[in-house]
């Protein structure tokens, strides 16, 4: 019952995802060719909310559920880790026609072949996870 709020935002999620058609195929497809700005408007929707919400974090201070102070630390800056991980997103994005997270929407709206996506996700997170030290950051 303690994590009953993270199921019903999930819950949440899913319906608004379904609902904006973010989760189909052919809006993505139309992103992609730029024949559409649906995808756009929802992708900018989000980036703006986030933007100001992490805004109001900072200056509010805002703290965790466990009373910790919420920071965030600037990120090295690299073209090389940009261009070769916005790479691999993409392409994994544009084979699979399902953005990580609408990838458990499919699922719950009865598309079960994204449970090869979402385990060649899993699989390529632990694969990141042994050549990390390897690569550039």
């Amino acid at each position: 019952m303690k994590y009953i709020k993270f199921l019903l935002i999930g819950i949440l999620f899913g319906i608004i995802m379904t609902k904006s058609e973010a989760i189909s195929w052919y809006r993505m497809q139309e992103m992609f060719r730029f024949q559409s700005f649906h995808m756009y408007g929802i992708i900018g929707s989000a980036l703006a909310i986030g933007v100001m919400m992490i805004q109001w974090i900072k200056r509010r201070q805002v703290h965790s559920v466990e009373g910790i102070p919420i920071s965030f630390k600037d990120k090295d800056r690299s073209v090389a880790r940009y261009l070769l991980g916005g790479t691999v997103f993409g392409l994994g994005w544009a084979l699979s026609g399902a953005c990580p997270g609408p990838m458990f929407t499919l699922v719950g709206n009865g598309f079960s072949v994204v449970l090869v996506v979402i385990f060649s996700a899993i699989l390529g997170t632990y694969v990141y996870g042994l050549v990390r030290e390897r690569l550039p950051h």
